[in-house]
């Protein structure tokens, strides 16, 4: 029996609220078909000629004729419901989820592995609970781009790596997507002595004829927590280990780029930290496909400070800049540490008047051996700066924004911007990690 799709609200001056839909009505169908959840909602949406039945609290049908833009929005607010989660089956031997330590918020120990997210937020999926009729489903609705989960093609060892039994017919499914011209982005999260060395060079050359319909792959090294108690026993890159990692990825790289103008796969920025391995120039990325996953966003901050800074000195011919004399602090993983510190000197050598320092923060909360910036936390932040500010005071301390959950001021152990800069006597504020950003933040300053 399908769920009735109960609105949970309308928002203001949208199409539905001009037709005087409100919360608590029941959306029926559109076009005559039945909306069950958010991607069918999604789906039939799209046209701009509707018919939308909405059954009212008393009972009455109003059947409603509607004209719109293609693919605008009714106005209509989802009920928990109609999205919901589907979880992941697997035991994956990477999965950072396993590795978080206890009495976190509970939403951080959902494992989401729901092909709905994947289109609606980027989520990667790894395929193992796809029915038939999901699968069917995203092709009819040509839901895409499919962000999905590989780590390798090898069926033998994907079963071995997630630990399910399901996980080993991955090709069918990207072969069906292939077939069907049904775009993805691929992820691979790299283990020493699984899936690296001659591994990933087959699923590598497995991969690369599905482009471009497999837009792109990233290649990303395990993560490893202090939390891995009863957990298979992995280890971490060495150098020589990411050195040999970007070889066998450049060697693909280089090949496609070659030939199709376009790089398709790519190593995460900490490959090169690993591999002590300059950063490459942006042209290296073929447009960041990938940079919401941390492939190429250093390469991409570099670029925007230097056009950052090309803007600035054309303001300064026009007329000087006005630079208010505080102390600014910029908090970064001990990964970009070096790196960031460079691109800041050579915004100190542009504009020599701002007082700006970068300080690493170590990870004690998952382990040191976790040293991007995106997982930051809180009580580390408190930790470290509290002796360094006490003996050199800041008048402000600024944070990149993808240390705190998605749309609010938290970070991953409940400290808000607001509560840790009390706790500091500082003002924290988060930045989008773009150059033109950092800049507008320390000349608004």
């Amino acid at each position: 029996m399908l769920k009735k799709f109960i609105i949970n609200g309308v928002e203001n001056n949208s199409i539905l609220d001009e037709m005087e839909v409100e919360a608590g009505d029941i959306l029926l169908s559109i076009n005559g078909m039945a909306v069950t959840d958010i991607l069918d909602y999604r789906y039939l949406i799209a046209d701009d000629t509707l018919v939308v039945e909405i059954k009212k609290p008393d009972g009455e049908i109003w059947e409603l004729d509607i004209e719109k833009e293609y693919e605008e929005d009714l106005g209509v607010t989802f009920p928990e419901e109609m999205i919901g989660t589907k979880t992941c089956k697997n035991n994956c031997i990477f999965c950072f989820i396993d590795q978080l330590p206890i009495g976190m918020r509970d939403s951080l120990y959902v494992k989401d592995d729901d092909e709905r997210l994947s289109f609606l937020t980027g989520n990667y999926i790894t395929m193992t609970n796809l029915t038939p009729d999901e699968l069917n489903r995203i092709i009819c609705y040509r839901i895409m781009p499919m962000n999905l989960s590989i780590h390798t093609t090898n069926p033998n060892l994907r079963i071995k790596m997630l630990k399910n039994r399901f996980a080993g017919d991955v090709m069918s499914y990207l072969t069906t997507f292939y077939d069907n011209g049904i775009a993805m982005n691929g992820q691979i999260v790299l283990v020493p002595d699984f899936n690296d060395g001659i591994e990933l060079e087959k699923t590598l050359h497995d991969l690369k004829v599905l482009y471009p319909v497999l837009q792109s792959v990233s290649v990303v090294p395990v993560g490893l927590s202090n939390h891995r108690q009863g957990l298979e026993k992995l280890r971490l890159f060495s150098q020589d280990d990411a050195l040999k990692t970007l070889d066998i990825i450049n060697s693909v790289h280089d090949e496609m780029e070659k030939k199709y103008d376009n790089g398709f796969v790519y190593p995460s920025d900490e490959f090169f930290l690993l591999a002590q391995s300059p950063i490459p120039e942006s042209t290296y990325y073929s447009g960041f496909p990938q940079i919401e996953n941390g492939v190429g966003m250093m390469a991409d901050f570099k670029a925007s400070v230097k056009e950052a800074l090309q803007t600035i000195n054309v303001r300064k011919t026009d007329s000087p800049l006005k630079i208010t004399a505080i102390k600014i602090g910029i908090l970064t993983g001990t990964a970009a540490y070096d790196y960031l510190g460079s691109l800041v000197d050579a915004i100190k050598t542009e504009l020599p008047s701002l007082d700006l320092t970068v300080f690493p923060i170590i990870n004690h909360f998952f382990g040191e051996a976790i040293t991007v910036s995106g997982l930051l936390t809180g009580s580390d932040i408190l930790t470290q700066m509290k002796p360094r500010l006490d003996k050199n005071p800041c008048d402000l301390l600024l944070l990149p924004e993808n240390a705190l959950r998605s749309g609010t001021s938290t970070l991953l152990d409940d400290w808000t911007l607001e509560t840790l800069g009390e706790a500091l006597n500082v003002t924290i504020h988060s930045i989008p990690v773009q150059g033109e950003d950092l800049l507008q933040a320390l000349l608004d300053k």
